[in-house]
């Protein structure tokens, strides 16, 4: 290592060729080097860095603008979807508020058809029972009328020899020669 830095320390003795020489004593010529830059970079950097500070500040205000734009046009749209939203929740507070009065009508209107299709059913069971109930009647009436006359004739043909059966009918064909004369 000690051989690399002499050999830079070496290069610094060499004759000069004329009034440019190079000084490789870092300590001396760091501050004048420094200043020497510096100065040359105030001088033709001024404009420069002018330029490009007003640029940056133009592209940051564009910037800012644009975002400003794009922050209204959100804005815009937030309310446009906030006024759509309140609108379809009306309309769905509507759709639900007809759809329950819907099912309540569609279940009253059940409720009424199942009441009068039971009541219908009544009514079929009450006359079905009155019909059977009449029906029974008229059989036991005619099984009764059956036995009644069946004991009267055999009560008439006990009792009836054939003088006293021509004397009944001749007194029922008078009977209804009588009633043949009324009805002239």
């Amino acid at each position: 290592m000690k051989n690399i830095t002499n050999s830079f320390v070496s290069v610094g003795h060499w004759p000069s060729a004329g009034s440019f020489e190079f000084n490789t004593d870092i300590l001396a010529t760091n501050p004048i080097n420094l200043s020497v830059v510096l100065g040359v970079l105030i001088f033709f950097g001024k404009g420069v860095l002018n330029d490009l500070l007003d640029k940056r500040k133009q592209r940051i205000l564009s910037t800012i603008r644009n975002s400003e734009e794009l922050r209204r046009g959100a804005i815009e749209q937030l309310e446009r979807a906030r006024v759509r939203l309140r609108k379809v929740e009306i309309e769905a507070d509507e759709y639900r508020t007809n759809g329950y009065y819907e099912i309540e009508r569609e279940k009253g209107n059940l409720i009424n058809a199942t009441c009068n299709s039971l009541e219908r059913l009544e009514n079929y069971k009450n006359e079905t029972l009155f019909f059977e109930k009449q029906r029974a009647i008229n059989q036991v009436r005619q099984q009764v009328l059956q036995q009644a006359l069946q004991r009267a004739l055999g009560t008439l043909n006990s009792c009836l020899n054939s003088e006293l059966h021509f004397r009944t009918i001749s007194a029922n064909i008078d009977i209804l020669e009588s009633m043949e004369e009324i009805t002239d």
